[in-house]
């Protein structure tokens, strides 16, 4: 008896990474993929998983957008009580990963947690639209609920609330910034003979770059 799931398979040939034609701040490189997704129009191309552990080493995962990135890190917002933010609260440790299946690609990023400055949390909380800050505002993230009717009960209050137009970013809802210590980009070749390159930072604050087997 042969298994559908197992037969399911994809050979990737249109790319390939080499360590001639990468650059040095992995940073850089994300840059320079992220580029590559762009002009791709590849749909939710922010898309990504973020891994989580609570302190017992529990993991977690979820599908998360990215709101920016800089040379310290990855940013995306969230509720601070939410399930992810309490185990990043106990374990400020997280892993990043995109899937670029359209390039044949893929992006993995390790590193430490910090929240944004209120500052920056408070900019990207007025730019979103009314609707996801209403539900920001409102949403107990994580929390069981009685049903989906209380939620929307919720919603349509404070929508329908003309004193609500103007709302301020709630202080349990912000980013965080992923640092990263270990970058590895994945680029899919023939045969599973895959091309992975890694970036890893040292104490001194520069990167060593080595090739992983597939």
């Amino acid at each position: 008896m042969t298994n559908p799931i197992a037969d399911i398979r994809k050979d990737y040939s249109t790319r390939k990474l080499t360590e001639d034609s990468i650059s040095a701040d992995p940073i850089q490189q994300f840059r320079n993929w992220w580029n590559d997704a762009i002009k791709s129009e590849i749909d939710e191309v922010n898309a990504m998983t973020l891994a989580t552990a609570s302190s017992d080493g529990f993991p977690s995962a979820r599908i998360v957008l990215l709101k920016g990135f800089t040379e310290e890190g990855f940013i995306f917002f969230t509720n601070y009580q939410s399930f992810k933010g309490t185990q990043l609260e106990e374990n400020p440790k997280a892993c990043l990963v995109f899937f670029w299946k359209e390039l044949e690609r893929q992006v993995r990023i390790t590193g430490f947690v910090k929240k944004v400055s209120e500052e920056e949390s408070d900019a990207y909380f007025k730019s979103r639209p009314f609707a996801s800050q209403a539900g920001a505002v409102i949403s107990p993230q994580s929390q069981v609920i009685q049903d989906r009717n209380w939620l929307d009960e919720k919603y349509n209050k404070l929508a329908g609330d003309p004193n609500e137009k103007d709302l301020k970013r709630p202080p349990h809802w912000g980013g965080y910034c992923v640092q990263p210590v270990i970058m590895e980009f994945w680029q899919g070749r023939t045969s599973r003979l895959h091309d992975r390159i890694q970036y890893t930072l040292t104490e001194k604050g520069s990167w060593i770059i080595e090739r992983l087997a597939p």
